[in-house]
């Protein structure tokens, strides 16, 4: 089986994971996010609007945006880095790509922290996203601007033991659960 393959498989295992955590949790576990972002109040960071079965961090998203700028990533093409723009609570949206919505108005900038989503993560900091590779190319290019931290932010249930990685995949420097937060020393 070559890695595509294994990869796949570890998707669909997660996926699962994820969706009954999900379905037992509900939306709105951001509390232990809330209390991780609050020690970094004013750094510009960006968050994201959750689909499907995706935790969401919109609670602390709305937190933190009363003390420093918040965005959403934007799809700008296939192969592209994300954008960030410029999200506000109650601003009006409009659909993005994948069913994720998106600013109506755009209004792009850097963050220094990004709240990423997942399928699956490790105890090592690694990550197995949906396969597009936006997060990777992302992290990869604002890390060779400046430090950029990555707060993965996941369902406990979707941690795997050995993940199908490559070299291409950006570490996470952090994951928040709805219960705890693990840090990667790097």
């Amino acid at each position: 089986m070559g890695l595509t393959e294994v990869k796949q498989a570890a998707r669909k295992a997660a996926f699962a994971r994820r969706k009954a955590a999900h379905e037992t949790h509900g939306p709105g576990r951001a509390g232990v996010l809330s209390e991780v972002l609050a020690g970094y109040r004013g750094v510009p960071l960006a968050g994201y609007m959750p689909i499907r079965t995706e935790i969401s961090p919109l609670a602390a998203m709305e937190e933190a945006a009363a003390h420093g700028p918040v965005g959403v990533p934007v799809i700008r093409g296939e192969g592209q880095p994300l954008e960030f723009s410029r999200w506000e609570p109650g601003c009006a949206l409009r659909n993005g790509p994948f069913g994720a919505k998106v600013p109506e108005v755009d209004d792009f900038f850097d963050p220094e922290i990004v709240i990423v989503p997942l399928v699956a993560f490790d105890r090592a900091g690694g990550r197995l996203g949906y396969g597009g590779g936006f997060y990777d190319r992302t992290l990869e290019r604002l890390r060779d601007r400046r430090p950029t931290l990555a707060i993965g932010f996941a369902y406990g249930a979707q941690e795997a033991e050995d993940l199908p990685l490559e070299s291409t995949d950006q570490p996470l420097d952090m994951l928040v659960t709805e219960r705890d937060v693990i840090s990667f020393s790097r």
